[in-house]
């Protein structure tokens, strides 16, 4: 398809400019020389000059770091007002005692993005569930580990750690399936085309499956939740509705998955960030969300699991 073709073509010139781009970013200054220069004296109205030029460099530093203070105070003030309006939404939420959740998966669960590294969603989640309590005694299981796809998650799912953690979990939270979608644009990168997007799902499907039953051979009863996929292709190709199917094919696979497990549930995310792109997700690469983002995830999250968490 021709389409494909220039959507490749595209995300090509991305990559390059992105490698351009750090290559500037990254180049090191210019050692300085191991020899000093010799003293040099200077007549008396060039010193008064450079005097005047200092001063005035100096007022001009102030006003710089005034400008910084001014918008660390704005970004404080925008987190405040992320995590207070997340708060507002548990109002009256009080959690069973010894509660245990635990939250495996991608990038989203490991919270890529929030510039405040308070772990995403989870990490508002959290705070936001502790807030409520008498004493703040939960602590979310983070498992979520950057560009893990389903047959990767599979792999840590075999390790101890998080086979206990599963075996004593109240909760299980799920992100993952959008680095199984990039691994098909990345392997087909020239020749890009629906038809292979589709191919890739059964396999998708498959090992989704294979997660969930391993989550409940390990804790045949815990509720799980596997929040969808959203479109991080949106901001870049808003005029490709073809990409926007992809992700819906995919979060369709998901629930199809899901309906055969009675205690498995999906949350939908795609249509927080459809049209908020610029708002909601992280300014550095625009497809990871940024701390308002993973705000809005983590308010749909709790909405979902309020009631296995209530007491």
């Amino acid at each position: 398809m021709k389409i494909w073709r220039w959507v490749a073509s595209v995300l090509l010139t991305l990559t390059i400019a992105f490698f351009i781009i750090a290559a500037f970013i990254y180049t090191p200054e210019n050692q300085e020389s191991e020899q000093s220069p010799p003293p040099q004296t200077e007549p008396d109205g060039v010193e008064k000059e450079r005097q005047s030029n200092d001063e005035e460099s100096d007022i001009k530093q102030s006003d710089s770091e005034n400008e910084v203070d001014k918008a660390e105070e704005t970004l404080s003030g925008e987190l405040r007002e992320v995590f207070t309006s997340v708060i507002e939404s548990a109002r009256g939420l009080f959690v069973r005692r010894d509660l245990d959740i635990v939250a495996i998966g991608d990038s989203l669960t490991q919270g890529v993005g929030d510039s405040t590294d308070n772990d995403g969603y989870v990490g508002i989640l959290e705070d936001t569930i502790n807030s409520n309590q008498p004493l703040e005694t939960l602590d979310i299981a983070n498992y979520g580990v950057r560009g893990n796809r389903t047959d990767q998650l599979l792999e840590r799912m075999q390790t101890e750690e998080i086979s206990q953690s599963l075996r004593e979990a109240d909760v299980v939270i799920i992100t993952i399936g959008a680095n199984d979608v990039m691994k098909v644009v990345k392997n087909n990168f020239s020749s890009l085309n629906y038809e292979q997007f589709q191919e890739a799902q059964e396999g998708y499907k498959e090992r989704l499956n294979e997660i969930f039953q391993r989550v409940e051979n390990l804790n045949p009863d815990v509720p799980i939740y596997l929040v969808g996929l959203y479109n991080p292709f949106e901001y870049y190709f808003n005029n490709i509705p073809e990409l926007g199917q992809i992700m819906s094919d995919w979060n369709r696979v998901s629930k199809e998955v899901i309906s055969n497990y009675e205690q498995a549930e999906f949350i939908p995310i795609k249509d927080i960030f459809l049209g908020a792109e610029e708002e909601l997700l992280w300014k550095e690469d625009y497809f990871h969300p940024n701390e308002k983002g993973y705000k809005r995830i983590a308010e749909r999250v709790l909405e979902y699991i309020r009631p296995d968490i209530e007491q």
